[in-house]
């Protein structure tokens, strides 16, 4: 049976949701799920915006039915051609043989990829400049390419000022019944998982995003229907200050973040050390993280968020020790910029991960890595101990 919620009387959300994936994209825990949205337009045409994931195809199957409630589908719009949204395509085709597909030139190319099926005649190529009226509702066309993937368009409904926004503005979760931003509290769960969804998949393209944000600014918009997470109603300027501050890689908040890899705990009785020193010097927003037993995502959400970033670990085969070589591979790869480093090193006979992570961190943009690092010997001592005081106070001084 169709499970569906109208987002206007007539614009009707058709997706659905999947609380049994463990790993969003093979990669990205999601222990609350996701949801794969789609938007039906009922006018004198008929209009799908996007598909879904095929794990719940046969949901969407019958909320499309059941909406369309006998009626044809006219036309199904792609905004983005990822397989957690474009994967029923060839399911509607063959249903509707008379359905029509929009895109872009770059959304054909990307469905011959993905189908055997040659729907060639039926797709209609859009540019910015091309308009599609529906009846009462007509749609025009805003291209945002890598904003994640190269042939991503948002559409914006004119009459009721809607935004489709493609991944843009999304989070992972699933739906739990609310579907609008003022049905649910974003300053728990729902943030942290926005942020987490935003910082690991589009974060490297912040330059991409602000030039959407630019594009949307001309807009006026009443509602953000985008392909995952809630639909936005009442707090826009919530989520595009959100989304100015992540694409230009600005802090969210003043705090230190320390990220530690340990072996057996000299590290991680370095990393409580310094933690309470911060917090005798006054430092509030302090957030500890064992490197090997926190997802990454999670470090880059934290990352994004925070202004100050301790890394500390030890030296392993000359090297730095793996799974912080991982976290700062991917600060390196979604961009990170604009943050404050300080740096621990420890090794037994020979510590090279300090040398090591400050040559990596110096690659990044606009960061500043903190003077002097502190090194230890297999274990605190005095003299790293006085070390640690030094750390603590230039990262209060930084702070102020």
């Amino acid at each position: 049976m169709y499970c569906t919620r109208n987002v206007t009387d007539s614009i009707v959300w058709v997706g659905g949701n999947d609380r049994r994936l463990a790993l969003f994209e093979n990669l990205f825990p999601i222990p609350r799920g996701v949801s794969y949205n789609s938007y039906l337009i009922m006018d004198e045409k008929t209009c799908l915006m996007d598909t879904t994931d095929a794990s719940i195809r046969q949901q969407f199957i019958e909320n499309v039915l059941g909406t369309l409630n006998g009626r044809t589908l006219d036309y199904l719009v792609v905004n983005h051609m990822e397989p957690d949204h474009c994967s029923n395509i060839e399911e509607l085709a063959l249903r509707f043989p008379e359905m029509k597909i929009v895109g872009n030139a770059k959304t054909l190319t990307f469905i011959q990829q993905f189908y055997q099926l040659d729907l060639s005649d039926r797709f209609i190529a859009v540019t910015e400049k091309d308009t599609l009226s529906l009846g009462t509702h007509e749609l025009h066309f805003v291209f945002a390419p890598m904003v994640h993937w190269p042939e991503v368009m948002m559409c914006y409904e004119s009459s009721e000022k809607i935004l489709f926004s493609a991944d843009a503005f999304g989070s992972f979760g699933a739906l739990n019944g609310t579907l609008f931003d003022d049905e649910i509290e974003l300053d728990s769960e729902w943030l942290n998982d926005a942020r987490r969804y935003y910082t690991n998949i589009v974060g490297k393209f912040g330059v991409q995003v602000q030039n959407v944000l630019k594009k949307a600014a001309a807009l006026d918009i009443a509602v953000i229907a985008p392909l995952h997470g809630n639909v936005w109603r009442s707090k826009i300027g919530f989520i595009l200050e959100k989304y100015n501050l992540w694409s230009t890689y600005t802090p969210e908040e003043n705090g230190v973040v320390i990220v530690y890899g340990s072996m057996y705990g000299n590290t991680e009785n370095a990393a409580n050390v310094l933690a309470v020193k911060l917090a005798e010097k006054g430092i509030r927003n302090i957030r500890l993280y064992d490197v090997s037993n926190t997802h990454v995502s999670q470090l880059i959400a934290e990352t994004f968020r925070y202004s100050h970033i301790v890394v500390a670990a030890p030296t392993y085969n000359n090297e730095i020790y793996p799974a912080m070589y991982n976290y700062l591979h991917d600060m390196k790869a979604l961009n990170v910029q604009k943050r404050t480093f300080a740096i621990m090193e420890n090794g037994t006979w020979g510590p090279l991960s300090g040398k090591l992570m400050t040559e990596f961190l110096q690659g990044l943009k606009e960061v500043t890595i903190l003077e002097p690092k502190v090194t230890i010997r297999s274990a605190l001592n005095e003299t790293s101990m006085d070390q640690l005081e030094t750390m603590a106070q230039c990262l209060k001084d930084s702070l102020a």
